[in-house]
């Protein structure tokens, strides 16, 4: 949603050159908040899912989630988002030992207008890999489906949900049928100096469990800073969730622990 954010230019020359930088911080952090802003970024975002059944077990997952957006017509930009998931699935069965690898890997796909008006918003296509190098770790299936985000941004929230629903299309017939939402609601407070409280779980429905196993609903709060580490933009945030609602099912998980660090790379506009 290529909306050249104010913040994505730089201040007046005439502003003090602290209170430039401060400005700069506070217009990255709200870039960061919008999934199609004129922003490439590469999070890298670990989860670690506390409480996972049977035995009571540790699960991680860190996602290497790039974000580009590119130039698509004149009114148009597209929004490529890829998630590649690397992961420990802790063994289900006999409560010890556990597997490590790559898991299926999601791409997205957003086109959205380059002139948003107040409600900022994308639509495209989601695409599901199967690139895990272990049974365990992926679905072993091909899948697709559409997605949307949507957000407005009055200061100093953010405010926003992105879904998305992909079925299997082909793959191997021994793998069970994929059909799966994930509905992510996002808000954000900002705050001075580039600061932000956060709340953005990720909530999910398996369609092909059985009844009243499948959704996982989480709810909690984090914080982060937009900071620059010499000329390198960077988001930091920390978050916590708890599962309120999950399935009585192997592998749900009680907590999750979610640490993110993203390199910022504003777009600059093209006069």
């Amino acid at each position: 949603m290529l909306v050249m954010l104010p913040g994505l230019v730089f201040a007046a020359a005439t502003k003090p050159p602290a209170e430039e930088g401060q400005d700069h911080q506070q217009d990255l952090a709200k870039a960061v908040q919008n999934p199609v802003a004129a922003l490439i970024s590469v999070p890298l975002q670990d989860n670690v899912d506390l409480g996972v059944e049977p035995g009571d077990r540790v699960r991680n997952t860190l996602n290497i989630q790039p974000v580009v957006p590119l130039p698509l017509t004149q009114d148009f930009n597209l929004i490529t988002r890829v998630i590649l998931p690397i992961l420990y699935q802790p063994d289900l069965g006999d409560g010890e030992g556990g597997t490590f690898g790559l898991g299926d890997t999601s791409a997205t796909f957003f086109v959205a207008p380059k002139k948003p008006g107040a409600l900022i918003w994308g639509v495209g296509p989601a695409f599901l890999l199967p690139t895990a190098t272990n049974e365990v770790l992926g679905t072993g299936k091909w899948s697709v489906g559409p997605s949307v985000v949507a957000l407005i941004q009055p200061e100093p929230w953010s405010i926003g949900v992105l879904a998305n629903n992909v079925f299997s299309v082909f793959g191997g017939d021994d793998r069970a049928t994929v059909n799966q939402l994930l509905l992510q609601y996002f808000v954000s407070y900002n705050l001075p100096k580039g600061w932000y409280l956060t709340s953005a779980p990720l909530l999910t429905a398996n369609w092909e469990a059985p009844s009243g196993e499948k959704w996982t609903v989480p709810f909690g709060l984090g914080a982060g800073k937009v900071f620059t580490v010499g000329k390198q933009a960077l988001n930091g945030s920390v978050s916590a969730y708890y599962n309120a609602i999950r399935p009585d099912l192997p592998g749900a998980a009680e907590w999750q622990l979610r640490v993110q660090l993203s390199f910022l790379f504003p777009l600059k506009k093209k006069h």
